[in-house]
């Protein structure tokens, strides 16, 4: 199996997560599907239907959260020394060539990207241009509009 970077705050969120839905979710759906069979006749039980559906979902996260932290690989940006390089973790300060726009955005796995927290993921589009470069370098990014241009202003690995 394929390691699955995480940086680590990525991989803190998905432990809480897993311990949220362990200790809160599953004992929750195990106490209502026993409240609905307390109901009697499961044929036309809704709510046994709905909490079984909740439990089957519940479940199946937790295996997929299980799965991910069991094969992660956590990088924690701090203790990078890439150089200046853009990397994963990375936290980039962009500039758009044509509008000159700023902004900035950390390089993270999957499961982390958040454009509000302006956190990328490693397979977008973007951070798969940036990857490798240096400040002062300018990156080509295919965008549904067209090629975009951005100057890669500083890297930081905070």
């Amino acid at each position: 199996m394929s390691k699955i970077p995480l940086t680590l705050i990525g991989a803190d969120k998905l432990r809480q997560e897993l311990h949220r839905l362990k200790t809160v979710e599953r004992p929750w759906v195990i106490n209502a599907i026993s409240e609905a069979r307390a109901q009697g006749d499961l044929s036309e039980n809704a709510e046994y239907e709905a909490a079984k559906e909740k439990q089957g979902f519940v479940e199946g996260r937790i295996i997929e959260l299980e799965g991910k932290l069991g094969s992660a690989q956590i990088i924690d940006p701090k203790t990078l020394n890439a150089n200046g390089r853009c990397v994963f973790g990375a936290t980039v300060v962009l500039e758009d060539v044509n509008s000159g726009d700023v902004v900035t955005y950390q390089i993270v796995g999957d499961d982390e990207a958040n454009i509000r927290e302006r956190k990328i993921s490693i397979s977008s589009p973007i951070a798969r241009a940036l990857i490798g470069k240096y400040s002062g370098d300018v990156a080509e990014v295919q965008a549904p509009q067209g090629v975009r241009e951005y100057e890669v202003v500083e890297v930081q690995y905070i």
